[in-house]
């Protein structure tokens, strides 16, 4: 199996998975509109000057792509239980192969989570200028990057017993800290929050806000996580293989 044809296998096993498919994407799309329909036509939520399907929008925008693309463990770790990837490890399939594929599925399903926020926010009447869209968009699909890696991380340590709740708790701990639920403007989360990813994923998602993207410290955190992570999920990988 080369590496196309597997990430064309990847794709096409996680769409007709509905179980899956409507849990990553439909948790974030329920909420959104439990939380905004009530309220749609308030134009100043908590005196922000934002409409209330805008301002859940974007929250929500952070937290259902870095829920699909950390779910990417989940899968992961029903296969190493079924010894699918064992099985893999002993094909010709070279191991960049196997991880673009998982990176690209969790991209597909965070695009999908995306798209379904976006038409659901302009239902609502959310309405933006096209390069905010496609800033906040191309902004957030960089700051994914460190949770591609964290969710092969997560499917090479943990089995399949325990990722649902590791990924639930990390997710949840994430979103809290990087300010996803509601704004951090003092204190100590004010401080922890720019040393972390998720931070800077829901800065990405406020460039529907002001119009305005990271500055160098938003790169760098990035790219530094997404090199810690990287290698971590390769260390846990090899690791993995050996026990094999």
């Amino acid at each position: 199996m080369n590496g196309v044809a597997y990430t064309r296998y990847e794709l096409r096993r996680t769409f007709r998975n509905r179980r899956f498919f409507l849990f990553s994407l439909g948790f974030p799309l329920v909420f959104y509109w439990l939380l905004a329909v009530p309220q749609r036509n308030n134009h100043n939520f908590a005196g922000s000057g934002l409409s209330v399907p805008l301002y859940y929008m974007v929250g929500l925008a952070a937290f259902g792509t870095m829920v699909s693309m950390i779910s990417t463990g989940a899968r992961i770790a029903g296969e190493r239980q079924a010894g699918w990837t064992r099985q893999l490890r002993i094909s010709p399939l070279p191991a960049r192969a196997y991880f673009r594929a998982k990176v690209l599925t969790g991209y597909g399903m965070a695009v999908s989570s995306l798209l379904l926020l976006y038409a659901s926010g302009v239902a609502l009447g959310v309405s933006l200028p096209a390069q905010r869209w496609l800033g906040m968009t191309a902004l957030i699909l960089v700051g994914l990057l460190p949770f591609a890696a964290l969710g092969i991380l997560i499917g090479h340590l943990v089995t399949t017993d325990s990722v649902g709740p590791v990924i639930g708790g990390g997710v949840s701990i994430l979103a809290f800290l990087g300010g996803t639920w509601f704004p951090i403007t003092s204190g100590f989360l004010r401080t922890l929050g720019p040393f972390l990813p998720s931070w800077w994923l829901v800065q990405a998602s406020h460039v529907a806000l002001d119009g305005h993207g990271w500055g160098a410290r938003g790169w760098l955190t990035v790219a530094a996580w997404t090199a810690i992570l990287s290698a971590s999920a390769g260390w846990a990988y090899r690791g993995d293989t050996n026990r094999v």
